[in-house]
């Protein structure tokens, strides 16, 4: 396996992760509400910004969540699904980066949540 080295592979890992999270009974819920197809460049860009330092992310990702009914339960079926994703697709210093930055992002916002 490879490590994430392009723009391409976030974008493969981010449509797998998200695929699984969609199907997810847990999770899918959270994103009937949108239009996802426009909601996935987004996250693509966020993710390819905190693995490959892509310029001009601006949006605070805390902040979109604060305002969801999350449980502590949602961020660790998220994590779990985000690793597996990582895990079966890649291998190396990005990957591990990808799933610290994952657990980092969860930890923070379900902490500021008083969750």
């Amino acid at each position: 396996m490879n490590d994430i080295k392009t723009s391409e592979d976030v974008t493969f890992f981010v449509e797998d992760f998200y695929s699984k999270v969609l199907k997810n009974e847990e999770l899918k819920p959270f994103f009937v509400h949108m239009d996802f197809q426009a909601h996935l460049p987004k996250m693509i860009h966020f993710w390819a910004f905190v693995l490959l330092d892509e310029p001009n992310y601006k949006t605070n990702v805390t902040e979109k969540h604060m305002n969801m009914p999350l449980k502590k339960e949602n961020f660790d079926t998220w994590l779990h699904l985000f690793n597996q994703t990582i895990d079966e697709n890649f291998l190396g210093e990005k990957a591990d980066m990808a799933k610290q930055r994952a657990a980092t992002i969860a930890w923070t916002i379900s902490n500021k949540m008083g969750l």
